[in-house]
């Protein structure tokens, strides 16, 4: 792990750690699908919310649940971290360590299920979910769109999602995707 996946980790964190207890919990990772309903304005028990609320219960479990190395519930910065040091090694393992998630989120993010993710979708779910600044958000997704059509296809979007948590590169746009880190 390098000193740029600290700092990247630090920033997911961040934006996961939705009432700032230092901790990530259950109670975290629902309210993340919750504020991410409300601002697509997705009524709760649509089969929307229900597919998402199911994807990031799946999450919890199968992610962020065994990092807990205390066993109370909760996950601090230093147990996310080793977690994803031993989980996030090799990228060669990004279809099945991350990659349903990043289809689960790329499928609810495209509000109007063109295959694409445009700035607007882009911006609601990283500024709702991860807390990332509106501008932020604009200045990653200008520089993620390596062909300029205006929008992520999937394959855009899982090279992002793939830079983030595997990559070590200093300059690569997808360091910022859960917010501007400071390198």
């Amino acid at each position: 792990m390098t000193a740029l996946q600290d700092l990247k980790y630090a920033q997911w964190f961040k934006g996961a750690d939705i009432d700032g207890d230092g901790f990530i919990t259950q109670r975290d990772v629902r309210a993340m699908s919750e504020r991410y309903l409300d601002a697509r304005n997705t009524p709760h028990d649509s089969t929307t919310a229900h597919r998402l609320t199911a994807g990031m219960e799946e999450f919890w479990i199968n992610v962020i649940a065994p990092m807990d190395q205390d066993g109370d519930g909760k996950v601090d910065l230093r147990e996310m971290t080793q977690g994803f040091k031993q989980a996030l090694t090799d990228p060669a393992h990004f279809p099945e360590q991350v990659e349903p998630v990043s289809n689960c989120f790329f499928d609810l993010v495209d509000l109007n299920a063109d295959g694409r993710i445009e700035q607007d979708e882009f911006q609601l779910m990283f500024h709702s979910i991860a807390g990332a600044p509106r501008e932020d958000c604009a200045h990653v997704f200008a520089a993620l769109d390596k062909d300029g059509s205006g929008a992520l296809d999937r394959a855009e979007f899982h090279q992002a999602v793939k830079e983030f948590f595997y990559g070590n590169d200093p300059d690569a746009p997808a360091n910022h995707l859960f917010g501007r880190i400071a390198a």
